[in-house]
C-alpha cells in the first residue's frame, strides 16, 4: 500500500468491485430469484392466487427483512458495545444474531395473517398448513445463521483453526497451505448438513414452494449480511489510505484489526451467498423439470449419469479458468509495476501511473471471463438440445452439488490464510514472528494463493449454480422437444 506502488489504487478498487458490487449483485440476484420462484409457485395454487395477501406473501417476507435490518442497526449498540478491538468482531456477529431473532416472530405472524389455514400446492401437497410455510422459512433463516457461525469459526483468528495454520507457517509456507486446504474441506460439513435438513423438511412440507421459502428465509437477514460483508473492504481501504498518506504505524495497526474482523464477516457473507444460491438453484431446477416435463431423475439412467458426471466436473473447469485468469492478470500487473519502479525511485521521481494498472485489471477481467461464461451458458444447451432432457437434468444436479462444496471450501480456505497473516502481523505468535520474519513471509504466500480462491473462484461458483438452472428453465420447452419419449437424445 505504499503510494509509490502503481498497483495500490487497483488493489483498493478491486476490494470495492469484488466484495461490495460483486457480492451485492450475487445476493440481490438470489433474493430476486427466490422471491420470483415463490411468487410463481404461489400463483399456481388456486387457494393462494385468489387471495391478494397470500399471493404477495413472498414479497412481504422479503420486505420485512429490510425493516428488520434497520431496527437491528438502531438497537445493536445496546447489546454489543464496542470498547476494545476484540469487541468489533463480536458486535458485527451480534448484528446477525439480533436480526435473526427479530425476524423469527415476524415470519410466524406474517404466515398466520397472510395464508389460509389449509391450502393446496398441487399433487401430493393438497393439505399444506400455514405453519408449514413458517417452518420452511425459519429453517432457512436459522440455517443461514449457523452457516455464518461455522464460517466465523473457521476463518477468524480468535479460534483454533486459523491459529493452527499460523503455527505451521513458522516452519514453511507449504505446511500452512496444507493446513489451509484441510480447513476448507472440513468447513463444508456443517453447512451441507444444514442445507440438507432445510431442503428435506421444507420439500416434505410444501414441495418446491417450501424450497423457495427456505431460500427466502436464508436471505431474510440479507441487509445485515451485506452490511457486515462491506465492513471488510471499507476497513481494508482505510488501511491502504493510512499507509499511502504516511500516517503513524499505530493507525495501520488499528485498521488491520478492523480488517481482520472484516475478513471474517466477508466470509460470512460469502457463506450466505453460497447457501442461498444452492436453495435457489434447487427451486429453479424444480421449475425446469415441470417445464421440460420430467417426472423423475433416475441416476441409473445412463444419460442422467453421464450428465451428472459432466455437471460435477463443470465447477472445477470454471474454477481452473478463473484462477488462471487471476494469475495471468497479476503477472501483467507485476511486469507493469517493475517497468515503472526504476523511473519512480530514480532521479526522475516520476509519479506512479495508477490508471495503467487499473486498466490492466479491468481489461483482463472482461477478456478472461469469456471462456468461463460460455461454459456456464452453453453447457446446459448442448446437454439438453444435443443429448436430451435427462442429460440436462443430470448436468444441473451435478453442477449444483459439486459447486456448493467447492465454493464453501475455497472461500473459507482463502479467508483463513488471510487472517493467519494478520494474526502473525499483530504479534499473535510472539514479537519475533511479526512482519519481516520468515513466518510472516510464509503467511504472505498463503494469503496470495488464497486471494483468487476467496475473491474470484469461490464466489463465482454461485453463478455456475444459478445461471445453468436459469438457462435450462428458459429453454426448457425446446429441450423437451429435442428429446425422445424416454428423455434421451432425439437421434437415439
Amino acid at each position: 500500500d505504499d503510494y509509490r506502488n502503481p498497483a495500490c489504487i487497483a488493489d483498493n478498487v478491486g476490494d470495492n468491485v469484488g466484495d461490495i458490487a460483486g457480492m451485492g449483485a450475487d445476493l440481490f440476484g438470489s433474493l430476486a430469484e427466490s422471491t420470483c420462484a415463490a411468487l410463481v409457485l404461489a400463483s399456481a395454487s388456486p387457494d393462494l392466487s385468489d387471495i391478494w395477501c397470500s399471493q404477495m406473501y413472498p414479497v412481504l417476507i422479503s420486505s420485512a427483512g429490510v425493516l428488520v435490518g434497520l431496527v437491528t442497526l438502531m438497537v445493536a449498540n445496546l447489546f454489543y458495545k464496542v470498547k476494545n478491538m476484540p469487541d468489533v468482531e463480536k458486535a458485527l456477529k451480534g448484528m446477525l444474531i439480533i436480526s435473526t431473532i427479530l425476524m423469527t416472530p415476524i415470519v410466524v405472524v406474517l404466515s398466520k395473517l397472510c395464508l389460509p389455514g389449509v391450502f393446496s400446492m398441487g399433487s401430493g401437497y393438497e393439505h399444506v398448513k400455514w405453519w408449514y410455510c413458517a417452518v420452511s422459512i425459519l429453517l432457512g433463516l436459522w440455517s443461514g445463521m449457523i452457516v455464518g457461525y461455522v464460517t466465523e469459526y473457521f476463518t477468524s483468528h480468535s479460534y483454533t483453526p486459523v491459529r493452527e495454520i499460523a503455527e505451521t507457517q513458522k516452519q514453511s509456507a507449504a505446511t500452512g497451505i496444507i493446513y489451509g486446504l484441510a480447513l476448507g474441506y472440513h468447513s463444508c460439513v456443517i453447512p451441507v448438513i444444514c442445507l440438507g435438513i432445510t431442503i428435506l423438511i421444507s420439500h416434505s412440507l410444501c414441495g418446491m414452494f417450501g424450497i423457495a421459502l427456505g431460500a427466502l428465509g436464508m436471505l431474510g437477514t440479507l441487509t445485515m449480511a451485506l452490511t457486515i460483508d462491506a465492513y471488510g473492504p471499507i476497513s481494508d481501504n482505510a488501511g491502504g489510505i493510512a499507509e499511502m498518506a504516511g500516517l503513524p504505524e499505530t493507525v495501520r495497526g488499528l485498521t488491520d484489526c478492523l480488517d481482520a474482523a472484516g475478513n471474517t464477516t466477508a466470509a460470512i457473507g460469502k457463506g450466505f451467498a453460497i447457501g442461498s444460491a444452492a436453495l435457489v438453484s434447487l427451486a429453479l431446477f424444480g421449475a425446469f423439470t415441470v417445464r421440460a416435463r420430467i417426472v423423475r431423475v433416475d441416476i441409473l439412467n445412463p444419460w442422467v449419469f453421464t450428465g451428472l458426471l459432466f455437471g460435477a466436473m463443470m465447477p472445477y473447469a470454471f474454477a481452473a479458468w478463473t484462477m488462471k485468469s487471476v494469475g495471468l492478470a497479476a503477472n501483467d500487473m507485476v511486469k507493469e509495476c517493475l517497468s515503472q519502479f526504476p523511473r519512480i525511485m530514480g532521479p526522475e521521481q516520476m509519479a506512479p501511473d495508477y490508471e495503467r494498472c487499473i486498466r490492466i485489471s479491468t481489461e483482463a477481467s472482461l477478456r478472461e471471463m469469456l471462456a468461463p461464461g460460455a461454459l456456464v451458458i452453453l453447457s446446459p444447451l448442448i446437454a439438453g438440445l444435443g443429448f436430451g432432457k435427462n442429460t440436462c437434468a443430470g448436468l444441473l444436479s451435478g453442477a449444483m452439488v459439486s459447486s456448493v462444496q467447492l465454493a464453501i471450501s475455497m472461500s473459507n480456505t482463502g479467508g483463513a490464510w488471510d487472517n493467519s497473516k494478520k494474526y502473525i502481523s499483530a504479534g499473535g505468535l510472539g514479537k519475533e514472528y511479526v512482519k519481516g520474519s520468515e513466518a510472516h513471509k510464509n503467511s504472505v504466500t498463503g494469503d496470495t494463493v488464497g486471494d483468487p480462491l476467496k475473491d474470484t473462484s469461490g464466489p463465482a461458483l454461485n453463478i455456475v449454480m444459478k445461471l445453468t438452472a436459469i438457462i435450462s428453465l428458459v429453454f426448457g420447452s425446446a429441450i423437451a422437444e429435442y428429446s425422445n419419449p424416454e428423455g434421451g437424445p432425439f437421434w437415439a
